[in-house]
């Protein structure tokens, strides 16, 4: 029986027969993924400070990795590596809307990074952006007050956690 679910990271919806196992928008985990009547989404969320520029920095680093991505997707010399930046791009692209979501803003900003062509030393860069924005959203979350916010930050931790082992494979 195919059914509605939502994720509670992103917001965005997906049919099917049971839950994926990873967002297929966002890559959050199972975890976060329910049927839609149940799901739990809210992005009015009142922020301190310190979250208001938590978020700003989680919006510029998630622009950035889009940016770079999709760069490397049309740059690679490697035909697997096309789709996995391209792959990588959309999702990062959907982590720059959640945090547009929680900013409250019309748009996304747009970005403009540079790649590489030989797939290895995009590969690297991958790896160093995706082990920055681990460093950077474990802080955030322990910083954080606000219970959606931690949970946020905690799920994209996950999320660009998958993202590095991806790199770690494909430079092995």
């Amino acid at each position: 029986m195919v059914k509605l679910y939502r994720c509670e990271i992103c917001g965005d919806a997906y049919i099917g027969a049971a839950p994926p196992a990873n967002c297929p928008f966002c890559g959050a985990h199972i975890e976060h993924i329910k049927e839609a009547k149940e799901a739990q989404v809210n992005f009015d969320v009142d922020l301190s400070a310190k979250d208001r520029s938590n978020a700003e920095h989680a919006l510029g680093v998630e622009i950035s990795n889009s940016s770079f991505y999709m760069c490397a997707a049309g740059q690679t010399d490697d035909p697997e590596g096309k789709i996995l930046f391209k792959a990588l791009g959309k999702i990062e692209a959907e982590h720059a809307s959640i945090w547009r979501k929680i900013l409250k803003l019309e748009s996304v900003p747009p970005g403009k990074e540079a790649c590489h062509v030989p797939n290895v030393e995009n590969l690297k860069e991958s790896h160093a952006r995706e082990t920055r924005a681990i460093e950077f959203y474990r802080k955030a979350a322990a910083e954080s007050d606000h219970p959606r916010l931690q949970r946020i930050f905690d799920a994209l931790v996950d999320i660009e956690t998958d993202h590095l082992r991806l790199s770690e494979e494909r430079l092995k």
